[in-house]
């Protein structure tokens, strides 16, 4: 499981987090992903997700469950998430949460921390806030002892940059912990429903 943990991408996260929700056809993911917006987070291309799924295909995380053809559109084979996969979704999500020093992933694994229950979200944004708190207080302790010794301003600036920037994501996430652990954001898979909202874009993807 850790080497398959360790060859998944971005790309092979959100593939696999939505074949949780359903089984589809790489091009109602593509379709859900745009509908969604989630190329905010990575870049979505056809061939870049095609290839993602046939990846993930070869080790052994998705299987085809069926290949339809509809009218003169070509054949699109669907596939379904295995048990594997299933797993490898998950101990992404926890391994990257709590990292600080990989923000392209952990908006990701962010976006998919829905798919973990309550307490153990809780656990990793708390062993992050962790991090993050020694991270910002480097920042913030190096940034005064330069301008104490005189180093000028404008040589410091990415430093006093990445110090709002880390002080704004502690104010964050002490709100995000307090809903959590207060209850007031409904959270983890058995949470999830099939709204009207996301039943629209399901539809829109299939398409």
């Amino acid at each position: 499981m850790k080497d398959a943990v360790d060859r998944l991408t971005p790309m092979g996260v959100m593939v696999l987090a939505l074949l949780r929700e359903a089984d589809m056809h790489p091009y109602e993911m593509v379709r859900l992903l745009r509908v969604r917006h989630d190329d905010r987070l990575l870049t979505i291309t056809n061939g870049t997700l095609y290839h993602t799924v046939a990846r993930l295909q070869r080790a052994g995380l998705l299987d085809e469950v069926g290949i339809d053809r509809d009218g003169n559109r070509p054949e699109r084979t669907t596939y379904t998430l295995t048990d594997a996969g299933r797993e490898a979704v998950i101990a992404w999500v926890q391994r990257e949460i709590p990292k600080v020093d990989r923000p392209a992933e952990f908006r990701v694994a962010l976006a998919e921390a829905h798919n973990l229950e309550r307490d153990d979200t809780i656990e990793l944004l708390r062993a992050r806030r962790v991090a993050l708190d020694e991270d910002h207080i480097l920042h913030r302790d190096g940034l005064r002892k330069a301008t104490a010794k005189g180093v000028p301003e404008q040589v410091l600036v990415e430093i006093e940059r990445q110090e709002a920037l880390l002080e704004a994501e502690l104010r964050w996430l002490d709100s995000l912990l307090a809903r959590l652990e207060a209850d007031t954001i409904p959270w983890g898979p058995s949470a999830f429903t099939d709204s009207d909202r996301y039943l629209a874009q399901r539809k829109a993807a299939q398409q």
